[in-house]
């Protein structure tokens, strides 16, 4: 069966860009040009993957992205963002709310559709039984299926904070620097910095809850994961 796409998007030119190529790899394109209803429009149609423009109208990007998140029926949809702006805030913004990454305007077709086929494969499941778990005490971390319970419940976190989680957890004890954290994501992730470390780890500290314990900040220096003793 194919896979499914929604492109949430005003530019017309872009639409039928993106349409055409992605319709090319053979992805099913579905296109929706406003912010607004796109809730509605999307829970119809239940894509595989969304690419959501920021600078919508009538709801923006952002907003439609934390809709989206915040629903059972739609938080596990991938969502990648294009919009045109460059500036690191709104890079940051789209990662909070929960999306999975980040292309800006102009982009080359070959990366958005290798992004795409990348987002695809990190949403599809796996059997339970055959993944790898990191697992400490009241949480467990399985890498292959890019998922994370707390308490038997399961915590959603977008790809990058994931991938940062997993770059912890995997050597318990060991510290990182910020930089070394940015040189193991680097291949996932164009857009990670210094900032973007420290933002990302506020969030899945929060997410964590009584489990954010696990993961210390050594002043001065970066991050560990405590294993427990």
């Amino acid at each position: 069966m194919k896979k499914r796409i929604c492109v949430i998007e005003d530019e017309k030119d872009i639409v039928r860009l993106l349409s055409y190529n992605l319709s090319k790899e053979g992805y099913e394109v579905l296109s929706y040009g406003s912010g607004e209803n796109a809730f509605e429009f999307i829970k119809t149609n239940k894509p595989d993957l969304i690419l959501l423009d920021i600078m919508i109208p009538a709801m923006d990007g952002f907003e439609v992205c934390k809709k989206l998140k915040a629903n059972q029926e739609t938080e596990s949809i991938p969502i990648i963002m294009l919009t045109a702006k460059t500036e690191e805030a709104n890079i940051v913004t789209g990662l909070e709310l929960g999306a999975d990454d980040y292309i800006t305007k102009p982009f080359s077709i070959a990366v958005l559709i290798a992004r795409v086929r990348t987002s695809l494969r990190r949403s599809v499941k796996s059997d339970l039984s055959t993944d790898p778990v990191l697992s400490f005490k009241n949480l467990k971390i399985y890498p292959d299926r890019y998922e994370v319970y707390v308490d038997d419940k399961q915590i959603l976190l977008n790809h990058t904070e994931f991938k940062l989680l997993c770059c912890l957890a995997s050597q318990p004890g060991r510290v990182f620097s910020r930089y070394q954290i940015i040189d193991s994501m680097q291949g996932d992730s164009e857009f990670v910095t210094k900032r973007l470390v420290d933002v990302l780890l506020v969030s899945i500290r929060k997410k964590l809850g009584a489990a954010s314990a696990f993961i210390q900040t050594i002043r001065g220096v970066g991050y560990k994961f405590k294993a427990p003793e």
